[in-house]
């Protein structure tokens, strides 16, 4: 319980039990929850679909996409300007860290920004106009949290110290958190899409490894940016994997 509430706490805006007093050593062992929360992301939006039947299949989308910014505070796409501005606008790794860590988005930031979310809201308004949006919601979140784990695993952290969100992970989290985070994206990814979804995991996998190989050769490792950038990166490749594969 302790550790599904720091995945929840740590992944969203969705308050928690303050007696269970969760720190920031808790959340690496709560990693192996972060496909659950993000499955749960995918029920809301389903909810929303279910209501919206009324609605044009873009206006059913950007509702959609709205809800997930809201729930998660924006957090991940905030990570996405953030990096974008500093591995965009930055020449050495101190000058990128320093860009990503500004409270103000540049250029890079905002036009990432845009680009993201009208790929991400056409990807689901297409799915939405063929009838097939329902697994694809619930799976694009799962997959998304999940590529945050093996990323935290794998990488060191970029900055010195302690100090940001990125190193509540790195360092925490085990093979066996990636492993137990694996198997429970894998049971969501069977239930909800079926052999297709597995084939939208293909495509998230392949663009985390070109995102941790970027990362590791511009800053060094990962952050909290970094590691918010890939999440929101790897949903919108899973929902335009959805669409190739359902066309």
């Amino acid at each position: 319980m302790r550790r599904l509430s720091a995945a929840i706490s740590f992944l969203s805006r969705v308050p928690v039990p303050q007696r269970l007093g969760i720190e920031a050593a808790d959340v690496g062992g709560a990693t192996i929850f972060f496909p659950l929360v993000g499955a749960a992301m995918g029920v809301g939006g389903v909810v929303i679909l279910k209501l919206s039947f009324l609605f044009p299949a873009p206006l059913t989308a950007l509702l959609v996409v709205a809800f997930w910014a809201v729930v998660t505070g924006a957090m991940h796409l905030d990570g996405l300007a953030d990096t974008a501005d500093g591995l965009g606008g930055g020449q050495t790794r101190e000058e990128k860290l320093r860009i990503m860590r500004d409270p103000s988005v540049g250029s890079y930031g905002v036009v990432t920004l845009i680009l993201s979310l009208a790929v991400k809201v056409t990807a689901l308004s297409t799915l939405v106009t063929r009838g097939v949006a329902t697994p694809y919601l619930i799976l694009a979140p799962t997959l998304g949290r999940w590529a945050t784990v093996p990323l935290a695993h794998l990488f060191r952290y970029a900055r010195e110290g302690n100090e940001g969100l990125g190193a509540a992970l790195t360092g925490r989290v085990g093979r066996w958190d990636v492993l137990g985070a694996t198997a429970i994206a894998a049971v969501i990814t069977y239930f909800a899409a079926g052999p297709d979804g597995f084939s939208c995991w293909v495509a998230v996998v392949a663009i985390l490894g070109l995102l941790g190989a970027w990362f590791k050769r511009s800053i060094g490792g990962v952050t909290g940016d970094t590691l918010g950038a890939a999440c929101e990166l790897c949903e919108t490749v899973a929902l335009v994997a959805a669409v190739g594969l359902t066309s």
